[in-house]
């Protein structure tokens, strides 16, 4: 896998960024790298063309994550007036005005006291105890799926690891703790492909039909409560004993399903293309099993699929590195450049599964910072290396089935995704 897409074009000094701009969509690493060393702090568009400050270093993105000066919902911002800017990115998928709130509302974009508030609702179903308990589930999903790969290969004998095994693994362990029905796996892998697509034509279909799902599901599991975390949920009270609103429940199942299984398949996809176009350090670790856990670090920091954080706005007027930034300006916290910082990482290019120390202070904004680190952190790192583990034992002999060719990768803003990721499982 190479970092640098041939053919893509310099953004050079003098230039305004613009996170739709091609080079930065073909060549996230290069194009934002080269913001970095520009300047620690630019001056930037977000996808909708809105001015916005992209922080690109690694210490810098890590004090931004930290500072509570930034807040992810605009409307916090002392004085703010007027509409919510993100609402010109609703504008521009097309989403239906009542149903706005399910993706503005989420965790995600909550700030204290509501964040702290929803996160301690389910933070005991993915307490790090729980997670281990469910290795074993995910053991037996991966086994299944794994062996029953040979049968789904296409006729040049090749198999999508995504279609086949990324996806469906991800999906089945994500919906289970929640408590979705695996008669409606297909569904929701359809609607969040639909979400991350950012086709306003395709969204407007199948949100509204979420939405009504997940209600639907709320309903008729307060019927019949289980032991999965949407009863959690439901039983749960916060301090002043108000019971959590449907519509934060809907909510957090579409933040918690839909994120999870996306951004866990495609470190899936994306880790494997790494490692088979990087023989020495597949051989490192086929040679050494227990190198997993410091593998899958490596490759969230080498690759992971999320390469930008959720807008932060600025509450008053203060100095980011130097720079000036305004009371409600927002910043883009570009964690693909703060992961390749050459301050921080030696030689960050390379691909080391040795990088990562055991036992060390995780050592990559893969996963975000402070008080927004990712909730599913524990369980995607369970998942890879469940993942990896099984299918190198497997298949032994793994290898691209086109290694000649270009991957295919699917060119959306802070993003890195396979569209499709074509295998050998034997010569």
């Amino acid at each position: 896998m190479s970092l640098t897409a041939p053919g893509a074009a310099e953004t050079g000094p003098g230039t305004c960024p613009h996170m739709m701009d091609p080079p930065l969509l073909a060549d996230p690493f290069g194009g934002y790298g080269r913001l970095r060393e520009q300047a620690p702090v630019v001056r930037g568009r977000f996808v909708d063309g809105t001015p916005v400050w992209f922080v690109t270093r690694y210490e810098d993105v890590r004090r931004v994550l930290r500072d509570p000066r930034f807040v992810n919902t605009p409307s916090h911002v002392p004085g703010q007036q007027g509409a919510d800017p993100r609402e010109s990115m609703m504008d521009l998928l097309n989403v239906p005005h009542q149903l706005r709130v399910y993706l503005l509302g989420s965790i995600l974009d909550s700030d204290p006291p509501d964040h702290p508030r929803l996160r301690r609702l389910v933070t005991r179903a993915f307490a790090a105890r729980r997670i281990l308990d469910l290795r074993p589930d995910i053991e037996r999903i991966a086994e299944e799926l794994l062996a029953g790969l040979p049968e789904r290969a296409e006729p040049d004998g090749a198999v999508d690891l995504l279609e086949h095994f990324a996806y469906p693994l991800s999906i089945r362990v994500i919906c289970e703790l929640v408590g979705i029905p695996a008669a409606d796996l297909d569904s929701w892998r359809e609607w969040g492909g639909d979400l991350v697509s950012m086709r306003p034509e395709r969204l407007e279909q199948s949100f509204p039909v979420m939405i009504r799902y997940c209600h639907e599901l709320i309903g008729e599991r307060r019927a019949a409560l289980r032991e999965d975390l949407l009863s959690a949920l439901i039983r749960a009270q916060d301090d002043d004993g108000s019971r959590l609103s449907d519509t934060e429940m809907v909510t957090m199942i579409l933040t918690l399903v839909l994120a999870g299984h996306e951004t866990s398949a495609h470190l899936i996809g994306n880790g494997t293309a790494a490692l088979l176009t990087h023989p020495e350090q597949l051989a490192l670790l086929r040679k050494d099993p227990a190198l997993l856990p410091r593998t899958v670090h490596e490759l969230m920091r080498w690759c992971g699929s999320v390469q930008v954080a959720r807008l932060r706005y600025a509450t008053e007027d203060l100095e980011l590195a130097g720079v000036p930034v305004a009371r409600g300006d927002a910043v883009q916290l570009v964690l693909v450049s703060a992961n390749f910082d050459p301050r921080h990482y030696a030689e960050p290019d390379r691909l080391d599964i040795l990088r990562h120390q055991e036992g060390q202070a995780e050592n990559h904004v893969g996963f975000g910072h402070g008080i927004h680190y990712c909730l599913g952190a524990t369980l995607a790192r369970q998942e890879g290396e469940v993942a990896f583990g099984t299918l190198l034992e497997h298949y032994p002999d793994l290898a691209l089935a086109d290694p000649d060719g270009e991957l295919d990768r699917a060119h959306l803003p802070g993003s890195w995704r396979l569209n499709s990721l074509r295998l050998r499982l034997t010569p």
